[in-house]
């Protein structure tokens, strides 16, 4: 069975959100990305703090650009290819930033490799057959 693993929210200040989380809940921090991006873990669960999304992004998400709060959840599958079938069979759609999004995320190295897709309101999902991290270095 599914089980969702991964939470994101969009903020203007990553990095105030998650010392908000930090020192609320007491999660710990996974990493940081170039891009501002805070993961923080209780070590069940990943929670993304990502910079807002523009416009420009294909999964700027059903509340538009520049908003503040939960923007995505990823569910972990056993399998990919199934997860996909049956979300194209639910009317899901997929959502790709940009040709070989997946190729790149792949090849980069990243510890995680999700596909973005989007339901019936447009709220964004992740599923991934490799999981997100949920362990403090």
């Amino acid at each position: 069975m599914p089980r969702i693993k991964h939470i994101a929210l969009t903020t203007k200040d990553p990095e105030k959100v998650a010392a908000f989380y930090k020192e609320a809940f007491g999660m710990q921090e996974i990493r940081r990305a170039p891009n501002g991006a805070v993961f923080l873990t209780d070590g069940y669960l990943n929670l993304a703090i990502l910079n807002w999304k523009t416009e420009k992004s294909a999964d700027v998400g059903a509340n538009g650009p520049n908003y503040s709060g939960i923007h995505h959840f990823g569910f972990e599958v056993e399998d990919l290819e199934e997860a996909a079938t049956n979300l194209e069979r639910a009317q899901g759609k997929r959502l790709e930033e940009k040709p070989g999004l997946d190729m790149e995320m792949a090849a980069g190295g990243h510890r995680n490799f999700e596909m973005k897709w989007s339901g019936p309101d447009g709220v964004v999902i992740d599923i991934s057959h490799t999981g997100w991290e949920t362990r403090a270095k």
